[in-house]
């Protein structure tokens, strides 16, 4: 099992802003610009927030945005308005835990999903891209409670204007899929 984050922020380190908009990333740019695709193939497994579900399942065909995985949104709600998507609760750490040793799971947005993991050293791989936008305040992304944890940079990236920072755990192999030595490199 290999554990991944991969989203973007701010240069001040927010994924949205107070009041959990994204119109900050929106207007800098789109995933198509970026490698998210290629990223996503090499996936089985999505978790998520609601907040992040949300965002989600505001678009007409939410179902399509992550057909390929299973799909699992932390909710106290009983079911979801989209289909594609499984409400769970509980323990983050525990439920990826019990997910089997095969599978390469993507841990999209959400600091309350991140912060548990990353507490529990189980993030093997992070992938931020990083938007050249300030906002001052918002929601962070890294929240965990105090404990050090060193990640090894193996690739910068650009795309248009993201750049992308590319972070492996000491004592894990680097991803061939992550580590193309011929995409975009600065």
């Amino acid at each position: 099992m290999s554990v991944f984050f991969y989203g973007c922020i701010t240069i001040d380190g927010y994924l949205a802003d107070k009041n959990h908009g994204l119109s900050w990333l929106h207007e800098t740019g789109s995933p198509e610009e970026t490698d998210c695709d290629r990223f996503y193939s090499e996936m089985d497994v999505t978790i998520m927030g609601k907040r992040t579900f949300e965002e989600i399942a505001q678009l007409e065909d939410a179902a399509s945005v992550y057909p390929t995985t299973e799909n699992y949104v932390f909710t106290h709600a009983a079911s979801l308005p989209r289909k594609g998507f499984t409400p769970v609760n509980g323990d983050v750490a525990e439920f990826v835990e019990g997910l089997g040793p095969d599978q390469n799971i993507w841990i999209i947005g959400g600091n309350t999903i991140l912060a548990p993991l990353l507490e529990r050293d189980m993030v093997d791989h992070l992938i931020i891209q990083i938007a050249p936008v300030l906002l001052g305040e918002g929601i962070p992304l890294f929240t965990q409670k105090e404990g050090l944890r060193r990640f090894r940079l193996d690739v910068v990236k650009r795309y248009g204007q993201f750049s992308e920072l590319i972070l492996r755990k000491n004592d894990v192999s680097p991803c061939d899929f992550l580590v193309d030595n011929e995409s975009n490199l600065w």
